[in-house]
């Protein structure tokens, strides 16, 4: 892909990911009567998703017919040239009013996460990569923690049913005897972009979706930072495990999780 045709594609991420985020961030402040469903245990879906989804296709269809769209809710075919979309991860905290949800949107081309956007409207950020050329927030270069070591910072988690509860408490238990702590905030889009930014020094996830990180996976990459291989096998059309860190907790990390 030429430079230009890339460019073009991160200042279209960067605009539509500010534009259907300030719309979702309207239909959170006005959540009375909102149609929840349930998709799964401990996966739920509105009405605002798929609007949002829906908004995310039409524009990048308008400007990028040849390319290929995954969503979170709508699917979508395996393409060479593929936007994938969550438009908002967080469901569960969007629905309970809890104010850490984002809008998030990657394009893979060839098999390579070519860059990520993540967009917080609830704080007005918003987070940028593209391979080869740094991750911002809001324009101003991200770096990741200095951290060495697992008492310098929290490590963000997640959990899936789709795997089992033995696979995070096989990490957390030795995490927590190195004097590491962790959080989970309800977005995993979202703690790999503080990994990109410093705010948290690691991630680690048994299982997680495409949709869900490869946006992050950029982030924390252009940052500076390590991500372990997603996209290894089928991991883009049935996800994988992930972990990412500090560059200073790299090895670390590798070591507590068995991930590379």
């Amino acid at each position: 892909m030429r430079e230009q045709d890339l460019a073009d594609r991160f200042a279209a991420a960067k605009s539509i990911a500010r534009e259907v985020g300030a719309m979702a961030l309207v239909r959170f402040r006005n959540r009375d009567g909102l149609a929840v469903e349930r998709k799964g245990v401990q996966d739920q879906v509105t009405a605002v998703d798929r609007e949002v989804e829906a908004a995310i296709r039409a524009r990048l269809g308008a400007l990028f017919p040849d390319d290929g769209v995954l969503g979170e809710e709508a699917g979508g075919a395996i393409t060479p040239r593929l936007w994938v979309v969550d438009p908002i991860d967080g469901t569960a905290c969007f629905i309970a009013g809890i104010p850490v949800w984002c809008v998030s949107i990657a394009f893979v081309d060839g098999g390579e996460v070519e860059l990520g956007v993540i967009y917080d409207p609830n704080t007005d950020e918003l987070f940028a990569a593209c391979r080869g050329h740094g991750a911002s927030l809001d324009g101003a270069p991200l770096r990741p923690s200095p951290a060495t070591g697992f008492a310098d910072g929290s490590v963000g988690v997640g959990y899936s049913p789709r795997t089992s509860p033995g696979a995070l408490i096989d990490v957390l238990e030795p995490l927590l005897q190195a004097d590491g702590m962790f959080q989970c905030n309800g977005s995993g889009a979202l703690m790999l972009t503080y990994v990109a930014a410093g705010r948290l020094i690691g991630y680690f996830e048994a299982h997680i979706n495409a949709w869900d990180c490869l946006a992050g996976i950029a982030l924390v990459r252009e940052a500076g930072g390590w991500t372990s291989d997603f996209l290894a096998g089928d991991g883009l059309a049935k996800g994988n495990p992930l972990a990412a860190a500090a560059p200073g907790l790299a090895a670390a990390m590798r070591r507590l999780t068995g991930l590379s």
